[in-house]
């Protein structure tokens, strides 16, 4: 398991909501969505401080991380957060 955040994703994540270097984004599990893991199911992101993270990667000076309560959602695969250039937005991919 682990995570791959791409420098332009993350830079994407600090215009969008104004982060600055030291922020922390907590990837979380949430109901609906369009998650392809577990129906019903997909990835959040928030501003929040870490508290028990299992992983975490700091990109961009952004520090992106899952608490180790949610980790069962990755099983043994990656989370990949890929920044879409033609349409300006953030994908989650579990692969």
């Amino acid at each position: 398991m682990r995570m791959i955040v791409e420098a332009p994703a993350a830079r994407w994540y600090k215009r969008e909501m104004s982060l600055s270097d030291g922020d922390s984004l907590r990837i979380f599990v949430r109901m609906g969505g369009c998650g392809s893991v577990v129906p019903g199911l997909s990835l959040g992101v928030m501003q929040d401080k870490p508290v028990n993270p299992a992983l975490s990667e700091v990109v961009e000076g952004i520090r992106f991380y899952i608490e180790d309560d949610n980790m069962w959602y990755l099983g043994h695969k990656e989370l990949h957060i890929v920044y879409d250039e033609k349409h300006d937005d953030i994908s989650l991919e579990v692969v």
